[in-house]
């Protein structure tokens, strides 16, 4: 479905994923863990093709992503959403004005241009963030949300796009451990009641072991684990984090602490 084939990126003389190869063979939640620099981010930005490629081969269903340009280029970041840490809303525009940009690259440029959006589209939205538990809030600007919220209104954006796969880029790095549960619930349950692939960069091992049927550890740039939760063990976390201070914080943090709620439908608003 989505390999990965001796991915490289480059930097000048800074190499930052370095001959990663992996498969995924059915969509799944994946976790893609490893300190600050181990080349989480510019990974997924490679599969989205927000970066291009130094080396190595993107493929999904049989076609070649990483050499993709214009309008195919296009359509596949509409299949391949990305969720930003910073949520990369548009403060100042009403909730559901920034859910249906998740749009923009399906639409010609005069509809662009003047902010037309039909019918269909415009209750598909509020549907999208009644499903996220966010619809009471859908004419309100963006910046008046918690960020809890703003993540959710991300999501939507996300989901509007009818992407088959979703990609995470830490998106509960900056919220409290209260939302990093909503938002994590959300996604998993994405890929459960969607059957979306969900690959997520995440900052805690707890996190990871929780909600991922797979984990993928990055240690400068390159894959040294892939395995089950079960599979991560301590031994297998000190190769990834390296025994000082970035693997104890990753396995003490107390990001999410309480069992998961269901928040899919009839969320309570963060």
């Amino acid at each position: 479905m989505l390999e990965i084939k001796n991915l490289t990126k480059s930097f000048g003389n800074n190499t930052a994923v370095k001959n990663v190869s992996f498969t995924f063979d059915r969509p799944m939640m994946v976790g893609i863990i490893g300190a600050s620099g181990a080349g989480k981010s510019t990974l997924l930005r490679m599969i989205n093709r927000l970066a291009d490629v130094t080396s190595g081969v993107i493929s999904y269903d049989g076609i070649e992503v990483s050499k993709l340009n214009g309008k195919q280029r296009r359509n596949w970041q509409s299949d391949c959403a990305m969720i930003f840490q910073q949520f990369n809303l548009v403060p100042r525009m009403d909730v559901v004005s920034n859910v249906l940009h998740g749009t923009l690259n399906k639409r010609s440029t005069l509809a662009t241009l003047f902010n037309l959006y039909s019918k269909d589209d415009i209750l598909r939205a509020i549907e999208i963030l009644d499903r996220l538990g966010v619809s009471a809030h859908a004419s309100k600007r963006a910046e008046a949300l918690s960020g809890g919220q703003q993540q959710r209104v991300a999501i939507a954006r996300a989901l509007m796009q009818d992407p088959k796969i979703i990609l995470a880029d830490e998106p509960i790095a900056s919220l409290d451990p209260m939302n990093a549960q909503i938002v994590m619930d959300t996604l998993r349950q994405i890929h459960d009641q969607d059957n979306r692939m969900v690959i997520a960069n995440l900052h805690t091992l707890d996190t990871a072991r929780r909600y991922c049927d797979r984990i993928i550890g990055m240690r400068q740039g390159a894959v040294v684990f892939d395995g089950t939760p079960d599979q991560l063990t301590t031994e297998a976390a000190r190769e990834i984090y390296g025994a000082d201070n970035s693997f104890s914080e990753a396995a003490t943090s107390t990001e999410i602490r309480e069992p998961a709620m269901p928040v899919m439908a009839n969320a309570v608003p963060a």
